[in-house]
This record gives structure tokens, sequence and C-alpha cells, in this order.
């Protein structure tokens, strides 16, 4: 995974150079939140403002290359390590492209935050399903219930499942955009309800092969 870790490196070296480079330019408080309208409803201290977002990138891709090294089950992780570095990868250019937006705001480049983050979150959304589709049984990464972490057949067909419902949650995401101010009800409520799917269709197949 060598040349992923390289790319994320990249990647986080840009963000924080972002940050270093803005702090001079914008004001004391900062815009950092905004709500399903698309309304500020958040502030923060400039140095918090631009740099918790860099700090939370660290510190998750810390999490994401090195804690899957000790999962007792590492070799299947090996299986499809190349497709989970390709999600760090995308998890890193959605989290830097939020940032964009947050520093274009406050630097007075108002826009529609809804219907700018929505593609990327449907996008992430779309390769998790691609992610969740390969995935090996493990510890760490997938749709992890007491029944698929107990048996590779049902971590499978649970994991098939799991492809399609990130991938429909991630169209229709998308289709949220024609929707306004109830667009994050189409990515909120499918993946509800997809995850509640999963966990009851894990332990359905967990028990067929019970009997």
């Amino acid at each position: 995974m060598k040349k992923e870790q390289i790319f994320s490196f990249f990647i986080l070296v840009i963000t924080l150079g972002i940050a270093f480079y803005f702090y001079p330019l914008l004001p004391d408080q900062v815009a950092s939140h905004w709500n399903s309208l698309g309304e500020i409803d958040g502030y923060m201290s400039k140095f918090w403002g631009l740099f918790l977002l860099p700090l939370i990138m660290v510190f998750v891709n810390i999490l994401l290359f090195f804690v899957p090294k000790i999962d007792p089950k590492r070799s299947n992780i090996e299986k499809f390590e190349g497709t989970f570095g390709s999600f760090i990868i995308i998890f890193n250019l959605f989290m830097l492209y939020i940032y964009s937006l947050t520093i274009a705001w406050n630097m007075g480049y108002p826009m529609d935050m809804n219907v700018a983050i929505i593609p990327a979150m449907a996008a992430l959304f779309f390769y998790t399903g691609i992610l969740v589709g390969k995935a090996k049984r493990n510890y760490m990464i997938g749709i992890r219930t007491p029944w698929t972490l107990d048996n590779d057949i049902v971590w499978d067909k649970t994991h098939r499942k799991g492809e399609k419902v990130f991938k429909l949650t991630a169209i229709l995401t998308l289709f949220g955009l024609f929707f306004g101010e109830y667009a994050f009800l189409f990515l909120f409520i499918p993946l509800v309800v997809g995850v509640i799917y999963l966990i009851v269709y894990s332990y359905i197949e967990y028990k067929k092969l019970d009997k």
C-alpha cells in the first residue's frame, strides 16, 4: 500500500499548507458548520477553524493505515489492500474538498453548501460500496456484526448486499439535489434503513446456517 500512503501523505501536506497560507487572511472567527438548509449555525476561532480538520485527517489516516496491521485477520485485509488504500485516498480528497469549501465561504465566496457537498458525499458512499464488496472477513473494515464476524459465508453474502446498499444510497443522495432543503433526507434515510437491513440480513443468514 506504499503508493497509497505516499499519495495520502501528499494530500495531508497540501491541507496543512492551505491552513498556514490562509491563517493571516481570515478573520478571528470563522464559520465552521452549516445546517440542512445551508445556513451557518456554528463558528470557531480562526486557529481551530483552520487546523482542526487537518489534525483530524492526520489522526484518521494513522488509524486507517496502521491499525489494520494488528488485526488478527490481517492476511484477509491484504486481499483487498489496494481497494482499501484507494478508499483512504478518496476519503482524504473528500475531506480536502469540504475543507476548501469552508475556506472559500470564509474568504467571501458564499455558496449553497448542500449543493456543493452532496455530490462529494455521493461519490464517497459509492466507493464505500466498492470497498464493502471487496472486503474479506476481518475485525476492522466492513459490516461487522456478530454474525458476519463468525462466518465467512454470512460475511460474503452480507457484504454483497452491502455493496448494493451503499451504491444505491449514493444514487439517492444525488437525487436529493432536486429537493432543496430536504436533500439530506435522501442520504440519511436510505443509510439508516440500509444499515438496519444489513444487520437483520446478516442475522437471518446466520440462523439459516444454524438450521
